[in-house]
């Protein structure tokens, strides 16, 4: 094979043949190539009649080789049509209409950011303007979202919250909304803000919502309500880590109020952690510290009741276990257990359903980790569009 033609089949695209190379610098290569004569069709009226009206060359900035820029100078026809007698480009295949690089440098530049440390470096690469690269990303993580997540509602869905950055005028926390999609294992969709009228602004359009059986929510209030009213079918399942976890501030805050010495420290594991799961010097060690405080040692009490709730099996007895648990409360004097007895009555149902599915908001917690590991690299985010498309993308 002619070294021409190796050049050529390696470096060109399909419809290209080279006339002449040159060498600019050390980094740069140019080729002056045009399109192999193929028949031709009026985009208006489809009429494959026409004459060839005028040459023009256009410069299109192909992918790099080896570390060197690849200029191409195409010798375009400029074509008009015998019937309607408008004239129009040839068309070249890897080069859209009205631009001025090849769809094999875009996808170069989306590699390059997905695998480079940062923006500079991709830059330097491919030698284009950062509005560029930001434009082809976000352009192309939408072609993606659109291909891949454009489909109804599923069975089974998360929803969570987690800080999206702080507004600049207010100075306020601004949170955003992940919902999961639990039958695909993926997120499904990411709303800004966490009350009930935007998230019907932004999820009305999503067909297929009555379709949805459960929802896995914290005990968020206005979560619940969103999911009562646009959800008419679906029964929520309160997480279990979030009803597990109701004590454990006020542990905390007790020990600090009782002791507040340093040396009680040690203990702040022992009390956080499950009985079940310690040995029986650190149950001797701690039961001998709760000896000495019996407001921290009931409210411990109530917190591994919780914990023994959650390992009964069947949705029967923990209804019966549930209940016995409240009535216990309700005897009680401590503020703290007064308030987690009117959380476990007003959630009652929510938390009983997971006896029934066995749903955690689990995934949804580990896609809210995802999305704050990619604020993070990115050191934050000021457009919202913008991150919603990188944390919908991170997961496809």
């Amino acid at each position: 094979m002619p070294a021409q033609q190796t050049i050529t089949n390696f470096v060109l695209l399909p419809e290209l043949e080279i006339i002449k190379t040159e060498r600019k610098g050390l980094s740069t290569n140019i080729y002056w190539c045009r399109k192999k004569k193929l028949q031709e069709y009026c985009p208006y009226c489809a009429s494959g009649d026409y004459w060839t009206h005028e040459y023009r060359v256009i410069t299109v900035k192909d992918a790099p080789i080896r570390g060197k820029e690849i200029i191409l100078k195409i010798r375009k026809r400029r074509l008009r049509c015998k019937s309607c007698f408008k004239t129009f480009n040839e068309p070249i295949n890897g080069i859209l209409p009205k631009k001025r690089f090849t769809q094999r440098f875009k996808r170069g530049v989306l590699w390059a950011c997905e695998n480079y440390k940062n923006l500079k470096r991709v830059k330097k690469a491919f030698r284009c303007s950062n509005q560029f690269i930001y434009d082809s990303l976000y352009e192309t993580l939408e072609l993606n979202r659109r291909r891949n997540l454009n489909y109804a509602w599923p069975k089974t869905i998360g929803i969570d919250e987690h800080a999206f950055g702080r507004s600049v005028k207010s100075r306020r926390t601004r949170f955003c909304t992940m919902l999961v999609d639990f039958v695909n294992k993926r997120p499904f969709e990411l709303v800004e803000g966490r009350s009930g009228p935007l998230l019907w602004k932004d999820l009305a359009h999503i067909p297929g919502r009555e379709n949805v059986t459960h929802v896995a929510l914290d005990l968020s209030d206005p979560y619940k309500k969103f999911v009562s009213e646009f959800f008419p079918n679906a029964e929520m399942v309160a997480d279990k880590f979030h009803v597990l976890r109701l004590l454990n501030h006020h542990i905390m805050r007790r020990r600090k109020e009782i002791t507040g010495d340093r040396a009680s420290k040690q203990a702040r594991d022992l009390l956080l952690m499950s009985n079940i799961n310690l040995g029986w010097k650190e149950r001797k060690t701690l039961w001998e510290y709760l000896d000495r405080y019996p407001e921290l040692k009931e409210v411990y009490a109530f917190k591994e009741s919780l914990h023994s709730l959650y390992r009964i099996r069947g949705y029967n007895k923990a209804s019966k276990a549930l209940t016995k648990l409240t009535d216990r409360m309700a005897k009680s004097n401590l503020k703290e257990i007064k308030t987690l007895r009117a959380t476990l009555v007003k959630w009652r149902d929510e938390i009983l359903n997971y006896f029934k599915t066995r749903i955690t908001n689990a995934r949804t917690e580990g896609f809210n980790h995802i999305a704050k590991l990619l604020k993070r690299n990115a050191f934050g985010f000021k457009s919202f569009p913008n991150y919603r498309l990188r944390v919908l993308n991170a997961a496809i």
